[in-house]
């Protein structure tokens, strides 16, 4: 777990970054390093870090669902003891530094607006599956959100409020069906993004196959709630917020492609 490697693709003066933090899990058929205590089929752990970084040199690293698939197709191929190959895959938020609308050539800036990753679990002859998302994308309006109309009982405390603050950190999964000629790029915009895109690309290409499959999205509502100054002589028109972390509701939705007979 937790292997860092950073790459960088020079072209000429135009330099490109990708930076990553790596989990990599592998099954084995054998069991007797459990029963009996034996390793020798074992592949230590500082192989497979070694292996992540000489992949990296090997073949590049020209998207982290790529460099995933490069690393399961090496373990399932090089070992014939290994049944599965999973890897998780981060990627640093770093983007090219932009100085009076030119991007430079070289330079780069930390900007964690949201944290892309990848997971691929592939099977021994099986074909890979691959997830892509975003998280900790933090997003927040200042009005026109409300919550009204909800369920009562006995036990609900909560009064209707036609404006607040609203805010969510997005958490946002989509799962591609196919894993050759996808532009894992496009396919990471952010996911309040996503779903426009690729109904877009259907558009203008209807004889294109979609990549994405199904997208997952988990909105939890994190709270700021107006502080009462009135016991302080003050009267606080919205202006001064207590940020809550927890607790708080967990929004999920979950949409998916119809399947379509098969002729």
């Amino acid at each position: 777990n937790a292997v860092k490697v950073m790459f960088i693709k020079r072209q000429g003066r135009h330099h490109y970054l990708i930076e990553l933090n790596a989990n990599v899990e592998i099954t084995l058929k054998s069991r007797k390093d459990y029963l009996t205590g034996d390793n020798s089929d074992i592949i230590p752990t500082d192989t497979i870090k070694n292996t992540v970084h000489a992949l990296a040199k090997i073949k590049g690293v020209n998207t982290i669902e790529q460099f995933s698939l490069d690393l399961c197709h090496h373990f399932l191929t090089s070992f014939n003891h290994v049944l599965r190959a999973k890897v998780y895959m981060e990627e640093a938020p770093w983007k090219r530094l932009n100085k009076n609308g030119v991007e430079h050539a070289h330079a780069f800036i930390y900007s964690p607006e949201a944290c892309r990753f990848c997971d691929v679990e592939q099977n021994l002859g099986g074909t890979p599956v691959v997830h892509s998302g975003v998280k900790d994308m933090k997003v927040l309006k200042t009005t026109q959100s409300g919550f009204e109309g909800f369920l009562r009982d006995r036990f609900t405390t909560l009064q209707e409020t036609k404006d607040r603050v609203f805010c969510t950190t997005v958490y946002s999964r989509w799962r591609y069906n196919k894993v050759q000629d996808v532009d894992f790029d496009a396919c990471s915009n952010p996911p309040l993004q996503l779903t426009k895109s690729i109904l877009k690309t259907e558009k203008i290409n209807p004889k294109r196959k979609p990549s994405v499959e199904e997208i997952e999205i988990v909105m939890p509502n994190q709270h700021y709630f107006t502080i009462d100054m009135t016991k302080m002589g003050l009267n606080n028109k919205d202006e001064v917020f207590l940020p809550l972390d927890s607790p708080s509701g967990n929004i999920t939705g979950t949409v998916c492609r119809k399947q379509r007979a098969r002729l």
